[in-house]
């Protein structure tokens, strides 16, 4: 049986961006703004703040780890933040690491910061699958995968891009599945910690080729079809067969994009009976027929 966040994960294809060693003594902030691209930290000494825009501010400790899969405004600050408008800029000692706040007092915090970017086409819904927010307290596994990130983004060693891609991806899945934040965010977590939609989400992953109807995935989680649909929609985000249509939909993008197959086999592969009707559910979907997207993408 397929695994839904794994699927989601390698769909998402995490590559490598920026990673960085930040230290900070004395007073200090970091704003940023417009960024909307994944961001994670691990706290390595220290204490500070993390404020994201709209959100309570999160106070990150020595072994926390925080991720946010789509970031924009925020702000990083000392435990006690500057006042006024003297906010120095932080100070690149050497490459890829940065000092805040003043260079003469001593280094209170320690964090290793980085960015990635998703290249999947289908970020946005993806990504709205995952929880806003992701902290995790006493997080060593998570911590070790960071200094590994960050190594391996210092190294000039063969293959680095296809590594780095791959401690990213292993990264994600370790946030992901050391969570509490299923309970808060409706999305895919959500739905897997429910033991009956978990089957008819792993159903769905499993053979995205087989003519699913909310009959049949209520029947495969042992609910009726209005519980069940109701549940679906109120855990996951998304009516049943919406989430089968997109994640079809997602599939036959990243087929598409690789050239894996012509576009009869495709079709069949994710559950259309012939090639027109695929094309005309693909163009209503995307907004381009599936010859037109896959030149685009190539």
């Amino acid at each position: 049986m397929r695994d839904p966040l794994a699927d989601v994960v390698s769909l998402l294809k995490p590559a490598p961006s920026i990673s960085k060693l930040v230290s900070g003594g004395g007073r200090w902030i970091v704003e940023r703004s417009n960024m909307g691209s994944p961001f994670y930290c691990a706290m390595v000494v220290g204490s500070c703040w993390m404020t994201i825009a709209g959100r309570a501010p999160i106070r990150l400790t020595a072994g926390d780890f925080v991720l946010v899969p789509a970031i924009f405004d925020f702000s990083m600050s000392s435990l006690e933040p500057p006042t006024g408008l003297a906010r120095p800029l932080p100070l690149e000692v050497s490459p890829g690491v940065f000092r805040m706040g003043s260079p003469d007092a001593p280094a209170e915090v320690q964090a290793l910061v980085g960015h990635c970017d998703f290249a999947s086409r289908d970020k946005d819904l993806l990504v709205s699958l995952l929880p806003e927010v992701i902290h995790v307290q006493g997080a060593d596994r998570l911590t070790a995968l960071v200094k590994m990130i960050d190594d391996e983004t210092r190294s000039d060693r063969a293959a680095r891009d296809v590594v780095l891609g791959h401690l990213l991806e292993v990264m994600l899945i370790e946030a992901l599945r050391s969570t509490a934040e299923t309970a808060v965010t409706p999305g895919l977590l959500r739905g897997l910690a429910d033991p009956q939609l978990g089957l008819a989400l792993r159903q769905i992953h499993a053979n995205p080729d087989h003519p699913h109807s909310v009959a049949a995935l209520a029947q495969a989680a042992a609910m009726s079809r209005s519980t069940f649909y109701e549940r679906f929609r109120r855990e996951i985000g998304a009516a049943p067969m919406e989430y089968v249509t997109t994640w079809r939909m997602a599939l036959a993008k990243d087929m598409l994009a690789r050239k894996e197959a012509p576009i009869a086999d495709i079709a069949r592969r994710i559950g259309y009976g012939s090639a027109s009707a695929f094309s005309v559910a693909f163009a209503r979907h995307v907004g381009a027929p599936p010859g037109a997207f896959a030149a685009m993408r190539g």
